[in-house]
Order: C-alpha cells, then sequence, then structure tokens
C-alpha cells in the first residue's frame, strides 16, 4: 500500500464525500454506501471485521492482540428533498444527507486509512465502525448484536455541529443528548351534529384538554436543574365544518437528559391522559414508543477527548447538552465512551433541506479520530 500525503488524502476524502452525498441511502437501504465503503477499505487494505450485518460494516486496524478502542460513524440518510446548490447535491429524489453521515462516513474512512499507515507501531486494536440506520434509533443496537463490542475497552464517536465554528471539537462530561421518546394517542369519542353537540362525545374538546395539560408535565413533574422538552406535532380529527368527528389523534416526543425525569414523564403523561379519557367518558388509548436513551459521557474519556483535540491543533470546548437524540448512547451502556460535536460554521442547522458541510474541515477531523485512538491506546498501555 503506497502512502498517501496529506494533500492527496483530503482531496481523496473529499471526492469521496461528494460522491456519498449524491447517491444517499435511506435507513437499512445503504447498500451502495456499504459497497464503497467496502471498496476503499480493500484498497488501503484495512481489514473488514466478519460481521452478520445486512448493512454497515466494521473495519479495523492494529495487531490482534492488545486493548481495543472503537470509533464510531454512521451511514444513514433522510427522506428530505434537498434544496441545496451544491455541484454534488442529491441525485436521489426526496432522500439527502441532511444530518452530514457522508461527512462522519468520509472522516472515519480518513482515520482508518491513517491508522493504518502507522499500523506497525499500534499498541493494540482499533474498531472503526460504520453503523447504519442512526436516524431510525435501531443502528446501534443491531451492530452490538453482533458482538462487534466484545473485548473493546473504549468508544468515541463524532457528530457535526452547524452552530460550531470550523476547527472547534465540543463535549462535556455528563449527559449530552436526550433521550428520544415518542407518544401517540387516540381518541375515540361520538359524532353527531356540530349543532347537536349534547348528543355526541367531542374528541377534539378532549384533545385539547390533553394538549393543555401536557403544558404542565414539565414545570410540575421534572425538577427545575433537569431540562425536558414535551411537544405535540401532529394533531388529527374531523374532515368537515358542521360535524363533530366521532375520533382524535395525537403525536408527538418528550426529550430528557437523566432516567428518572424520564421514567416519570411517561407515567405521568400516561395518567393524565387516561384520567381525562375516564372523566370525558371516552376512551383513550395512550402509545409510549422509547427510543434511544441518553448520551451520557464519561468524565474521563470525555476530558481526555478535549485533551486530544487541543493536541491535534483544533480548539476544545465544553459545550451544554443538546435535546437531538443519538443511538450512540445504547454504545454507552455496553462500555464507557465519550460522545463528540466538530464545528463546521455552516448557516443551516442539521435535517434542513439546504444543509451542508464544510470541507475544510474533513481531514482535521479524520486526523483528530486517529489521533485520538492513538493516544487512547497509548494511555491504556500505560495503565
Amino acid at each position: 500500500m503506497s502512502q498517501l500525503n496529506e494533500t492527496a488524502l483530503g482531496e481523496q476524502l473529499i471526492a469521496f464525500r461528494h460522491e456519498l452525498h449524491r447517491f444517499p441511502e435511506l435507513s437499512n437501504q445503504e447498500f451502495e454506501t456499504t459497497a464503497r465503503l467496502r471498496q476503499q477499505l480493500e484498497q488501503h487494505q484495512i481489514r473488514i471485521v466478519d460481521l452478520p450485518l445486512k448493512t454497515g460494516l466494521v473495519a479495523e486496524v492494529g495487531p490482534a492482540q492488545g486493548p481495543l478502542i472503537v470509533l464510531r460513524s454512521d451511514i444513514d440518510a433522510l427522506p428530505i428533498e434537498e434544496q441545496s446548490d451544491v455541484a454534488f447535491r442529491s441525485e436521489r429524489p426526496g432522500v439527502m444527507h441532511a444530518c452530514g453521515h457522508d461527512f462522519h462516513a468520509s472522516a472515519a474512512l480518513g482515520a482508518a486509512i491513517l491508522l493504518k499507515q502507522q499500523e506497525a507501531t499500534l499498541p493494540g486494536r482499533v474498531r472503526i465502525l460504520f453503523q447504519a440506520a442512526e436516524e431510525t434509533g435501531q443502528g446501534a443496537p443491531d451492530v452490538i448484536a453482533t458482538g462487534a463490542l466484545q473485548e473493546a475497552v473504549a468508544i468515541f464517536g463524532i457528530h457535526n455541529d452547524p452552530s460550531l465554528p470550523p476547527g472547534v471539537v465540543g463535549s462535556k462530561a455528563g449527559a449530552l443528548t436526550a433521550a428520544v421518546d415518542r407518544f401517540d394517542i387516540r381518541i375515540t369519542g361520538t359524532g353527531s351534529h356540530a349543532a347537536k353537540p349534547h348528543q355526541g362525545n367531542d374528541p377534539i374538546v378532549i384533545a385539547a384538554q390533553i394538549v393543555s395539560a401536557a403544558q404542565t408535565l414539565i414545570s410540575r413533574n421534572a425538577p427545575s436543574a433537569d431540562n425536558a422538552v414535551v411537544s405535540i406535532t401532529q394533531l388529527h380529527s374531523g374532515s368537515t365544518w358542521n360535524v363533530i368527528p366521532d375520533s382524535a389523534w395525537l403525536e408527538g416526543t418528550v426529550r430528557t437528559f437523566s432516567q428518572s425525569t424520564r421514567e416519570r414523564l411517561e407515567q405521568r403523561f400516561r395518567e393524565i391522559v387516561l384520567g381525562l379519557g375516564a372523566a370525558f367518558a371516552a376512551e383513550v388509548e395512550f402509545n409510549w414508543h422509547a427510543g434511544p436513551p441518553a448520551v451520557v459521557n464519561d468524565a474521563h474519556w470525555a476530558d481526555f477527548a478535549l485533551q486530544q483535540a487541543t493536541a491535534s491543533g483544533l480548539e476544545a470546548r465544553v459545550v451544554e447538552a443538546s435535546p437531538i437524540g443519538e443511538d450512540f448512547a445504547f454504545y454507552q451502556q455496553q462500555l464507557p465512551g465519550a460522545f463528540v460535536m466538530i464545528g463546521t460554521g455552516e448557516p443551516f442547522a442539521l435535517h434542513h433541506p439546504a444543509f451542508r458541510i464544510n470541507d475544510a474541515v474533513l481531514l482535521p477531523t479524520s486526523r483528530y479520530l486517529a489521533q485520538l485512538a492513538v493516544a487512547a491506546l497509548r494511555s491504556l498501555e500505560r495503565a
């Protein structure tokens, strides 16, 4: 394998990211993305771990013995129609890399190449996850089920952050992203003529009571020191102006940073909704769909990740927790680690149809990930 200089590697990574961006694939459909990654890894003689994954893959660099550090990236796109003006915009209608997973995968590929170039001196192994289906929250559990984390000592993951300037790495000890739960509520009342509401049981009135009561969930059930969010994002009922419908349906999300608050809000929300159903003599169904838990960074590895950012020439910054969700949290239930945010300094937020990535950040992120993995291995060797 020939050694790439950094200029050539940077150009290769940018071209690869643009290719991924042009051909995005939704969760669990990342077959072409996986094939492209496999081709690049094989080209650089980076071994691929044989694991029963439908999409996505796991690469490994280093000797057969020694401690194991894991780097995680994700590869899936979103069902969004791209509205950016980049020359390499998505060629798949209604599908777009609007969360930067093309950037994450390319940065991890670059880290794998850099690690391969120093493989003979590595004091242990580095396993690089190119994980599918992060957007559904199920990709990480699928990887864990394969045994990919066995023997691993620590895990690190990245996510781009348009709100941070380029060259900034942000993280913190403790909760960094929120637990993401979804709820849906179905109300079955009795329809009637709008002029004779006493002959029915209006589900819209009940839905309105639920919406109002939900606003007290945080203020009266969550400790003031705990951040939490409850948002009702859909309410559907009725089809015309002069008929009271017989049903209504609501959906929304709850975001929490502590497990105790998460459990408390689910319990109280269920009690409130079912209680209002009983009070209005209506049939009410409350469904809670648990998503990924909060990303909770190990204090040692979070500090370590920030220290290595400074050592690699980037600016380290302690950031506030964000209510976005991340299935990286499932890995942290298996072993300690840290999730870090990579500043890209772009004007459009994650999941925006005009979202874009600053390519200048790509190679520095690869260098940072490689250095982080090597430094972690050496710190374990000294311990």
